[in-house]
C-alpha cells in the first residue's frame, strides 16, 4: 500500500519515505497479522502478536525503500531484529524448553467458560502431564499443549480431562484420534517470564516455517546506540575511539617525545630539572579521574570547549598519557650508547644534529613502543571521560573530533547498567571489540620493537 508509506503521495520524498516508521510499522503488522489471523478480533492478542518485533525495527525496511523507489506497489522479502526478549528466548537465556510426548487424545471440546477440554482416550489419564502438574506450584513448569498445528496453554488437570485455552493455530473440535499431542515444558511459568505462551507458540511456528533465522549481529558495528538492546550498535563509540585517541596522539606523542629529549639531552641539571622529574614520576602514578577533573575545570569551565566531544576527550587523555611518553622516551634516549653521540660530534655535527639525526632514530623503537603502551592504556580509560560529559546517549556516527560521541569503555559501563537482560551479551561483544583493540595495539608495540631494535 502506496499511501501508508509515501506521506503526502511524493514517491520523490525519500527523506519522508524514510522517516515514516508508523507507515512501515502498518505493514508490518498487517504482514504479521496474515499469518496469524485469529489476533485480529482482540486487542490485548494483537498487541502481544505487534510485540514480535520492535517499533523501530522497521528503520532498515525504511531506508531501504527510500533508496529503491522501485519497491513501492511490489512485494520485497525483508529481515527485522525481533524484540530482545524473544531473542533470548531462543537462546535458552529467559527460559528452558524441551518436549515430550503427552499420551493419546481422545475429544476435543469446547467448555461453557469458553475453555477446550482434551480427554483421554485412554485410562491412564495423562501420567506423564499429571507428574508435571502435581508438583509444588512454585515449582511449576509452563506447560504449552501442540494438538496438530493447534497450540493451548494447560489451565488444569481434571481426572481425565485436560482443560486449556486456546492461542494459536486452526482449529476443530470433536475427535481427536490419531492427532499429533505433544507438550511443551518451559523451566519458567508464564507468570515469571516476560513473553507470553501465545508468543512463544508463534515464534515456534514461525520458527519452523522458515521465517526466523540467525545470523551474525553486524548491526553492531554499523548501528549507533539505541534505546532497544536489538538495534543497538557500536558504530558511533568505535568512531568516537578513533578520532579521541587521533586527539589523544597528536597532542602527547609530539610534545612528550620533545620534553623527553629536552630533559635527556639538552636540560642543564639543577634544582628545577629535578622537581620537573620527580613531577612528571608523579603525574605517571596520579589516578586517571583527577585528569577527569582537571580536564572539566580547564577545558570545560575556563575555555568554554563543548562537552562530549572527542576534541575534549582526546586533550584530557594526552594529559593522562604525557608522563607515561615521556618517561619511555627517555629510557629510550638514554638506552642509545655515549659512543654514538661521541662520534657525531667528533665527525663535525653539532648537538642538535647528533641528536636529531643519529641517537633519535636509534631510540625510536623504544620510543614508540612506549607511545602506543600509553595509547592503549588511554584507550580503556573510562572515568576522565564521564567527567567531561562523554557518558551521553549518542544516536548518530560522529564524522569528525568535534562531534557529539562517546567511547567505547564509557559504552560499555553505559550498556552493563540497562535494566534488560539483553543488555549482557551486547556488553560482553563490546568489551571483546574493545581488547581486540588493545591486543592489536600491543602486536604492534612488540613488533616495532622486535622489528627495529638494535642491540649494542
Amino acid at each position: 500500500d502506496i499511501a501508508t508509506i509515501v506521506p503526502a503521495g511524493d514517491t520523490r520524498d525519500s527523506d519522508a519515505i524514510a522517516s515514516n516508521v508508523s507507515g512501515f510499522n502498518q505493514l508490518i503488522q498487517a504482514n504479521l497479522l496474515e499469518s496469524v489471523p485469529e489476533a485480529a478480533d482482540d486487542r490485548l492478542v494483537r498487541r502481544d502478536l505487534y510485540g514480535l518485533v520492535t517499533r523501530l525495527a522497521v528503520l532498515p525496511v525504511a531506508h531501504s525503500v527510500a533508496q529503491n523507489p522501485e519497491y513501492l506497489g511490489t512485494r520485497q522479502p525483508f529481515s527485522l531484529a525481533l524484540s530482545d526478549d524473544l531473542d533470548l528466548y531462543l537462546k535458552g537465556a529467559i527460559t528452558k524448553r524441551r518436549w515430550i510426548d503427552a499420551g493419546a487424545p481422545g475429544r476435543l471440546g469446547l467448555s461453557e467458560t469458553g475453555q477446550y477440554v482434551l480427554s483421554d482416550a485412554g485410562t491412564a489419564e495423562f501420567p506423564i502431564l499429571r507428574a508435571l502438574w502435581e508438583v509444588p506450584e512454585d515449582n511449576r513448569p509452563g506447560l504449552i499443549i501442540r494438538l496438530g498445528e493447534t497450540w493451548f496453554s494447560l489451565d488444569e488437570l481434571s481426572g481425565a480431562s485436560v482443560i486449556m485455552t486456546y492461542l494459536t493455530g486452526p482449529i476443530q473440535t470433536g475427535e481427536q484420534a490419531g492427532t499429533p499431542f505433544r507438550a511443551m515444558v518451559l523451566s519458567a511459568p508464564e507468570s515469571k517470564r516476560v513473553i507470553s505462551d501465545r508468543q512463544i507458540a508463534w515464534i515456534t511456528r514461525l520458527e519452523e516455517d522458515g521465517r526466523i533465522s540467525r545470523g551474525w549481529n553486524t548491526t553492531l558495528l554499523t548501528n549507533a546506540d539505541s534505546t532497544y538492546p536489538e538495534l543497538a550498535g557500536a558504530a558511533a563509540a568505535i568512531l568516537g575511539s578513533f578520532f579521541t585517541m587521533l586527539i589523544t596522539a597528536f597532542f602527547a606523542i609530539p610534545i612528550g617525545i620533545l620534553a623527553a629529549i629536552y630533559l635527556e639531552e639538552f636540560a642543564p641539571k639543577n634544582r628545577l630539572t629535578d622537581m620537573i622529574e620527580v613531577n612528571i614520576n608523579n603525574l605517571a602514578a596520579v589516578p586517571s579521574i583527577v585528569f577527569g577533573l582537571l580536564g572539566a575545570v580547564v577545558f570545560l569551565n575556563a575555555f568554554g570547549m563543548p562537552r562530549s566531544v572527542p576534541f575534549v576527550g582526546g586533550l584530557v587523555l594526552g594529559l593522562l598519557v604525557l608522563p607515561t611518553v615521556i618517561i619511555a622516551s627517555r629510557a629510550a634516549l638514554k638506552s642509545v650508547p655515549q659512543s654514538i653521540r661521541t662520534a657525531a660530534l667528533g665527525l663535525g655535527a653539532s648537538k642538535t644534529q647528533s641528536i636529531f639525526h643519529h641517537v633519535l632514530p636509534l631510540a625510536a623503537p623504544g620510543i614508540m613502543t612506549g607511545s602506543i603502551i600509553g595509547m592503549a592504556r588511554a584507550l580503556g580509560e573510562t572515568a576522565p571521560l564521564l567527567l567531561i560529559g562523554m557518558v551521553a546517549f549518542v544516536a548518530d556516527v560522529p564524522s569528525g573530533p568535534g562531534d557529539e560521541s562517546t567511547v567505547l569503555p564509557v559504552l560499555i559501563f553505559k550498556w552493563s547498567t540497562g535494566a534488560e537482560r539483553a543488555w549482557e551479551p551486547m556488553t560482553a561483544a563490546a568489551i571483546v571489540i574493545l581488547l581486540i583493540f588493545l591486543v592489536l595495539m600491543n602486536l604492534a608495540a612488540v613488533f616495532l620493537r622486535r622489528q627495529f631494535e638494535r642491540r649494542w
